[in-house]
C-alpha cells in the first residue's frame, strides 16, 4: 500500500574517538543522541515536485545576515534537491524498479545546531533518503546507505565529508567502525558494529551557538599532506586507529578511566599534528577543550570543531561543568541516548 503522508527524522552524532582517521582507512567510534533532530515531511502531490519551507522569510535584515553567516546563500533546500538526485541515480544505476512519475511535496525542519561539528547537514540528507525510501517503497542496505548520503555532499555539492557521521546516523546507535583499506576497496564500505555497553559513561556535549566552523581548509590541508606521504600524518592516523581499539575495550569493560584517557589523547594528538602541519585551529575551539578540562572532564572535538564531547567523573560534576562553560557562552547538555544502547 502506497504511503501518502510520511514523516522521517535523523539525529546528530558525535565522534567519540578515532576521528579524523575515518577518511584514511582507520577506525572510529561515534554515537547519535536524540536531544535534536532533523525532520522531513513528505506528502503525495498530483501535479508537481515542490518544496514547502519558510527558509526565505526573515524577521529583519540582521536576521537575514545571521542566516547567511550560519548557512550560506543556499539554505537547506539544496540538500533536499541533491539527495533526491542521488537517490534517483542510485535506483537507476542498480536497476531498482521505481515509479518516478509519482510526485510529492516536501518540507524539512531541523533544530540541530549548524556548522558546529554535529553533522546537521547529513541528518537532513539522511532523513530525506528515509522519506524517499518509504514513499517509493525502496530498501537500501544499512552498509550502503552511509556512502550514498556522503556522496550527496562530496559528489553533488562538492563538500568535503568523512564516512563516520553517516554510518552512526544510519545505524542511529553507538557504532564501532573499521574502514580497513582492503575491505573498503573490495566491498565499497567498512565493517560496522553496534556496541552493547554494560555501563554507560557520563557523557556531555558542549558547543558554541554563536560560532560556525567551516571545515574545508583543515580537511584539504590534512588530505594534501597525507597524500604526499607526510610521516607525521600517517603516524597520527595509525595512532587514532589503534586508539579506537583501546577505547572500545574500555567501553565494553566499563573502564571509565581508560576511556577518559583515550578521549584526551585523541584531541592532544590532533592538536600536535595540526601544529606540525600548520593547520589552524580556532582559539574559541581550543578554549572549550581547555575550560572543560579545568573542571576535571575529558574533552575532544565532536567533529572538526565547534562542539566538544567528553566524560566527567561523578554525576555531581555535571552541574559545575555546565556552569563553568555556560558562563563563557557555551551551551552544555547531557546527550539523550536510546535506552537499548546498554547491554
Amino acid at each position: 500500500m502506497k504511503k501518502r503522508h510520511i514523516k522521517t527524522c535523523a539525529h546528530p552524532r558525535v565522534g567519540l574517538v578515532g576521528n579524523p582517521s575515518d577518511g584514511y582507512f582507520g577506525r572510529t567510534i561515534a554515537f547519535t543522541f536524540t536531544n535534536f533532530k532533523a525532520d522531513i515531511l513528505l506528502g503525495e502531490d498530483s501535479t508537481r515536485i515542490s518544496f514547502v519551507n519558510r527558509e526565505s522569510e526573515f524577521q529583519s535584515v540582521d536576521d537575514l545576515c545571521s542566516d547567511i553567516r550560519m548557512h550560506g546563500y543556499y539554505g537547506g533546500i539544496r540538500l533536499l534537491k541533491a539527495a533526491i538526485k542521488r537517490f534517483r541515480d542510485y535506483c537507476r544505476t542498480t536497476g531498482l524498479e521505481v515509479d518516478f512519475s509519482r510526485k510529492f511535496k516536501m518540507a524539512y525542519t531541523s533544530d540541530i545546531p549548524q556548522q558546529v561539528g554535529l553533522a546537521g547537514s547529513s541528518a537532513i540528507i539522511l532523513a530525506t533518503f528515509r522519506a524517499l525510501m518509504a514513499f517509493y517503497e525502496v530498501t537500501i542496505d544499512f552498509k550502503i546507505l552511509p556512502g550514498l548520503v556522503r556522496e550527496v555532499e562530496t559528489l553533488e555539492l562538492k563538500i568535503p565529508a568523512g564516512l563516520q557521521d553517516r554510518v552512526a546516523q544510519v545505524y542511529d546507535d553507538f557504532v564501532f567502525m573499521d574502514f580497513n583499506r582492503e575491505h573498503m576497496e573490495q566491498e565499497g564500505h567498512g565493517r560496522y558494529e553496534t556496541l552493547k555497553i554494560p555501563s554507560m559513561p557520563l557523557f556531555y556535549v558542549a558547543y558554541r551557538s554563536d560560532m560556525s566552523e567551516g571545515t574545508e581548509i583543515s580537511h584539504n590541508r590534512l588530505r594534501y599532506k597525507y597524500d604526499e606521504g607526510d610521516e607525521d600524518a600517517h603516524k597520527a592516523m595509525e595512532f587514532w586507529s589503534n586508539l579506537t581499539l583501546t577505547a572500545r575495550k574500555a567501553l565494553e569493560d566499563g573502564d571509565s578511566k581508560g576511556l577518559f584517557s583515550c578521549i584526551n589523547a585523541n584531541f592532544d594528538t590532533r592538536r600536535e599534528l595540526y601544529k606540525k602541519l600548520k593547520i589552524p585551529i580556532k582559539q574559541e575551539n581550543l578554549n572549550m577543550v581547555q575550560w572543560a578540562r579545568e573542571m576535571g572532564a575529558s574533552a575532544k572535538f565532536a567533529g572538526s570543531g565547534g562542539a566538544i564531547v567528553g566524560t566527567y567523573q561523578e554525576a555531581s560534576d555535571f552541574t559545575k561543568l555546565k556552569k563553568h562553560l555556560e558562563n563563557r557562552g557555551i551551551k552544555v547538555l547531557k546527550p539523550n541516548l536510546r535506552k537499548d544502547k546498554t547491554a
